[in-house]
């Protein structure tokens, strides 16, 4: 295998793992999420359950889901920055695989005209050697 089909195969290989990185952010983000949703429609439901008479003991508990809620809140706010990060590395990731592509491109390119001149070459050579017979 030549050096640029061993460099194209690394880069590939480096952006699926940069693939499955920030799907596993998103899937982190997505539960951290559902978690926040699931704490508030507990706090509506303790809302609905505790009824007028509720008072002190509701708002301890309002107190504390909110903290917990601020708690995911910023988890989530962490896990984007995170999840902007890994698209940020996955998009400089495929500009370099473009590059080693491109590359190895215009080496294929140039051996095919290089190639296509040493056979011109040769004809000339034989129609030379033809003529001067």
């Amino acid at each position: 295998m030549s050096w640029e089909k061993s460099l194209i195969k690394l880069s590939t290989y480096e952006v699926e793992v940069l693939q499955k990185r920030l799907a596993e952010i998103g899937d982190r983000r997505q539960q951290a999420e559902m978690r926040l949703a699931m704490l508030f429609a507990q706090g509506e439901t303790e809302k609905v359950q505790a009824g007028p008479t509720g008072g002190w003991d509701l708002l301890r508990f309002l107190d504390a889901l909110k903290a917990r809620m601020d708690v995911v809140r910023s988890e989530i706010e962490i896990i984007m920055a995170e999840e902007a990060g890994a698209r940020d590395a996955l998009a400089q990731a495929f500009e370099e695989q473009k590059k080693y592509e491109q590359l190895a491109e215009q080496m294929r390119a140039k051996a095919g005209r290089k190639a296509a001149q040493i056979e011109s070459a040769a004809m000339d050579e034989l129609g030379l050697r033809r003529a001067a017979r």
